[in-house]
């Protein structure tokens, strides 16, 4: 080595230190590779996608060819710079020489290409591809070797080297992954995706018309008042029942009675023969599951029982769809029964309104953790039935009451607030 010329040894050093950074930028930038995103362009044939897949098959492998030409490169380049030190300074020049390949290798071999690959991890890995899958079979005998005494050590320490290659996201890091998507998906899109996710944490009890506000047609009732309810009914179907919900004999499709009424040959015996049998939903079943049942059992409208059989409610295909992409068959003259708007920025609200639905129709952030009408939230925060007059806040809303009856909460009053004053408010003792 003492006769080969400086000029030579000088750029083998730097050939050296090129390939260190290969290997460096292309560890790091496969393994920060966007998994999706690479299932995606390998699907599509990208070739280069394709071959970074095939090494990210084999991690161990992989990773083992990386630090195994990361560590010749760099070895031999502290070689190489050790004997240029020599030939040019003597002994001290090989220490002043290593010292110096430290500081370079550092920004050259590691901090640099690390970062590039990070930065750009496509731009570094594709083509780093091309070299490494080669390189992986040619040297195979030795990477193989060398990942399998790697395993064992990583057996005795207790961790498994058998990881399954797919990593599959959680329900709160796929919530995270829509929430960053940004102009990629539609913040419409985006909504439904996350109120798609959202479905397993609603159930019916959630959506449901209550038994209170349930219309049907009692069987006991004069043939005269039963025509003039199916004649004026907004609904596509109503329950049919006896003396009372509980005592349900069908559900009427009122397409269904609608060619008899034509023709005046509408009776009661009829209205036996048309009643479909009624589909029952227990209380407390999540939206989604709902929503596969309703898909299997080819039915759009559920009455929601208790464990003793007692109907709580009624459920729809439309209430669950309402759920994902927003109010779509939404009755507006029935909303302004429930919301009427003042003049002075305010509304009066039935305190038998939804509030799932009222945060959906008027954009509000009600907590919809407990109650489910706004009665139950009143008389659930206050822990008693509050007179007339009473004002509270929940939230970023100013809540007064303005008619009751009974036990129950009949009108309420309510106002946002600004967000001075909810701060303000916040800092104040309760």
């Amino acid at each position: 080595m003492d006769d080969t010329p400086l000029s030579l040894m000088f750029a083998a050093l730097a050939l050296l230190i090129l390939l260190a950074a290969f290997f460096a930028g292309a560890e790091t930038g496969l393994m920060t590779l966007n998994r999706y995103r690479l299932r995606h362009l390998a699907k599509i044939k990208h070739r280069g996608a394709m071959y970074a897949q095939a090494l990210l098959q084999r991690t161990d492998r992989l990773i083992g060819l990386l630090i195994l030409g990361n560590n010749f490169a760099n070895n031999l380049a502290t070689a190489v710079a050790t004997i240029i030190g020599l030939q040019l300074m003597g002994e001290a020049g090989a220490a002043v020489a290593v010292s110096l390949l430290t500081i370079a290798g550092t920004i050259f071999t590691d901090v640099a290409p690390k970062t590039l690959g990070a930065l750009y991890p496509e731009r570094v890995a594709f083509p780093a591809a091309y070299v490494l899958r080669p390189l992986l079979k040619l040297l195979y005998p030795l990477v193989w070797l060398i990942s399998a005494f790697s395993n064992g050590v990583l057996r005795l320490l207790g961790a498994s080297v058998e990881v399954s290659e797919k990593n599959h996201l959680s329900h709160e890091e796929l919530r995270t992954v829509v929430n960053e998507a940004g102009a990629l998906i539609p913040r419409r899109h985006q909504k439904m995706l996350l109120s798609i996710l959202d479905l397993e944490k609603v159930t019916v009890n959630d959506i449901m018309v209550p038994r209170s506000d349930m219309e049907g047609i009692d069987l006991n009732d004069p043939w005269t008042g039963i025509v003039a309810r199916i004649s004026a009914s907004r609904h596509t179907r109503l329950p049919v029942y006896r003396d009372g919900l509980d005592n349900i004999a069908g559900v009427l499709r009122l397409r269904d009675a609608l060619p008899f009424l034509a023709s005046g040959e509408f009776d009661k015996d009829k209205l036996l023969q048309i009643l479909q049998e009624a589909y029952f939903v227990p209380e407390g079943t999540p939206l989604n599951t709902q929503l596969l049942n309703f898909q299997a059992q080819k039915q759009r409208f559920g009455l929601v029982v208790n464990e003793y059989g007692d109907i709580q409610g009624l459920v729809t295909l439309e209430d669950i769809l309402e759920e994902i992409v927003g109010e779509f068959t939404t009755d507006l003259s029935a909303m302004m029964r429930d919301v009427r708007p003042q003049r002075d920025g305010s509304f009066l609200v039935d305190g038998g309104a939804n509030i799932r639905h009222l945060n959906r129709v008027m954009h509000w952030d009600l907590p919809t953790g407990g109650p489910k009408t706004l009665n139950g939230l009143v008389t659930e925060y206050l822990e008693a039935i509050p007179e007339p007059g009473v004002s509270f806040r929940i939230g970023g809303y100013l809540l007064e009451i303005i008619q009751t009856s009974g036990n129950t909460v009949k009108t309420l009053k309510i106002s946002r607030l600004a967000q001075s004053e909810v701060s303000t408010r916040s800092r104040a003792p309760e």
